[in-house]
């Protein structure tokens, strides 16, 4: 029996990829590589000494899904298609809905039809909304979200919930990432957005490579100890590991699960640049720039449900993270080959 990842390909879909395999699962990828380079495949390869079926697909093509279903002994979804752009969401609500709303209807109703009823969702602690004060807890009320991205990760929440209480046989486990950074130690995988990137770390080291000419620092003005925003940076790595645990959570009992993945500790954009100038010795220019609508001055998780639950816990630090992550960017200045 194997593991379906659906996105196995992309950033923390490879090294959820990584972890799984070296942990003696089997795997098959399905992706469609919008957002991925083919070559992720190989490098996942390399690292674990293990082959694995993968297939290019889109979770929307109801029969091409189904034949992977009909061909493939799959046990379990990862869940991490989708996609994940704020800015963009907001200029393309539709494509939002429709790939991530959609696509995930799509994927259930597959895995319904083939008696496959165990998934663990990539979801985000975007759906805590604005209200929510930190550290913030799996108890609060979410779905005050600020923008369509955040709001099809709530939909399906919702969705998954839904289908729980419906039946019973379901076994369904929700994580909600913090913000995820860094790379694997090798420097041979790590994070490869196309474009200019939307989230801070790959920006800082696509500035220290010399590909950006500064960071834009949105907002310095939030009651915070710099007056940046503080978020709860999260070691790719460690997230990782986290959805092995969540799968031998689905494996082991039926249930609806939520839990946090972060680190219970807030780190400012400006304290983030500081370890990442450390831990690469290279000067990251920056300017403070207007806020972002929608951003709030602090978000951090409170993770010890998923210690206490999965015997889980982020292992690894800021510092680490930073290392990491300039290791990956410094020996792949361009990313991926395609």
């Amino acid at each position: 029996m194997a593991v379906l990842v659906t996105g196995g390909a992309g950033y923390i879909g490879s090294h959820t990829c990584v972890e799984l395999l070296n942990a003696g699962v089997d795997v098959v990828i399905v992706d469609n590589f919008y957002n991925c380079k083919k070559s992720s495949i190989d490098r996942i390869k390399a690292l674990t000494s293990r082959d694995f079926k993968w297939y290019e697909c889109d979770i929307r093509d109801h029969e091409g899904m189904d034949a992977i279903f009909k061909k493939e002994k799959i046990d379990s979804v990862i869940h991490f298609a989708g996609l994940k752009a704020v800015g963009e969401s907001v200029q393309k609500p539709l494509e939002y809905f429709d790939n991530n709303v959609n696509g995930t209807l799509v994927l259930l109703d597959v895995m319904r039809n083939n008696g496959c009823k165990k998934i663990v969702f990539s979801s985000s602690a975007t759906v805590y909304g604005m209200n929510n004060v930190s550290p913030l807890t799996e108890d609060m009320q979410v779905g005050g979200v600020t923008n369509p991205y955040g709001r099809t990760k709530f939909m399906i929440e919702c969705i998954l919930q839904d289908l729980y209480v419906s039946d019973k046989e379901w076994s369904i486990c929700l994580l909600r990432y913090f913000n995820p950074i860094g790379a694997h130690k090798s420097g041979t995988m790590g994070e490869d957005p196309n474009g200019i990137p939307n989230n801070l770390m790959p920006y800082i080291t696509q500035v220290a490579i010399g590909k950006r000419e500064q960071l834009g620092v949105f907002g310095n003005d939030y009651d915070t100890h710099d007056g940046t925003g503080v978020r709860d940076y999260i070691h790719v790595v460690d997230l990782a590991l986290g959805h092995v645990k969540a799968v031998e959570k689905v494996d082991g009992e039926n249930g609806l699960f939520i839990y946090n993945l972060g680190t219970g500790k807030g780190y400012s954009v400006l304290d983030v640049v500081k370890a990442f100038e450390k831990a690469s010795g290279q000067t990251i220019p920056y300017q403070i720039m207007p806020r972002r609508a929608g951003d709030i001055a602090t978000c951090y998780s409170d993770p010890s449900k998923a210690l206490n639950e999965l015997g889980w816990k982020a292992e690894r630090d800021i510092e680490e993270m930073c290392e990491d992550s300039w290791r990956w960017q410094s020996q792949n200045p361009n990313g991926y080959p395609d």
